[in-house]
């Protein structure tokens, strides 16, 4: 086998780990989230939460898929392309969702949130998915729930 055939093969089990990752997100099934990521790792960081955004084992994970869909239970993510680096994919996404439960301190509005261009990175060790750090405009997503109409 070429280093070519290795590096595609590569590739391709990395983007079936991606796309089971947002298969279990759309699914609403936080433990099809966790078992998307590796066995021995599985942290999932979104910074513009503060440290309340990190998630750095596979229990905490769970939990933080269990409060996203407490509050948007029709979360949904569009992906856009994949783009390859050597231990990581980069994917923009539009996420979506109507908010019917607390988040971040805001008690539930019924409105909608639509957030065109959040960045995800997908952390690798070899083929095994060990870290999503998720990048969105929080300040965004708080203005469509709480704006007066």
């Amino acid at each position: 086998m070429s280093a070519a055939e290795d590096l595609s093969g590569l590739r391709a089990r990395r983007e079936a780990a991606v796309r089971a990752h947002w298969e279990a997100e759309n699914a609403h099934d936080p433990d099809g989230v966790v078992a998307s990521f590796s066995d021995h790792r599985a942290s999932y960081e979104v910074p513009a939460f503060g440290p309340g955004g990190d998630r750095t084992d596979a229990e905490a994970v769970r939990t933080l898929w269990r409060e996203m869909l407490a509050a948007f239970p029709d979360f949904h993510v569009e992906p856009g392309p994949m783009l390859h680096g050597d231990d990581h994919i980069f994917v923009e996404v539009r996420c979506t969702g109507t908010q019917r439960g607390e988040f971040a301190g805001i008690p539930s509005t019924g409105r909608r949130f639509d957030l065109p261009r959040v960045a995800n990175l997908f952390e690798f060790e070899g083929d095994q998915l060990v870290c999503e750090r998720v990048y969105l405009d929080v300040a965004e997503m708080t203005r469509q729930l709480t704006a007066p109409e």
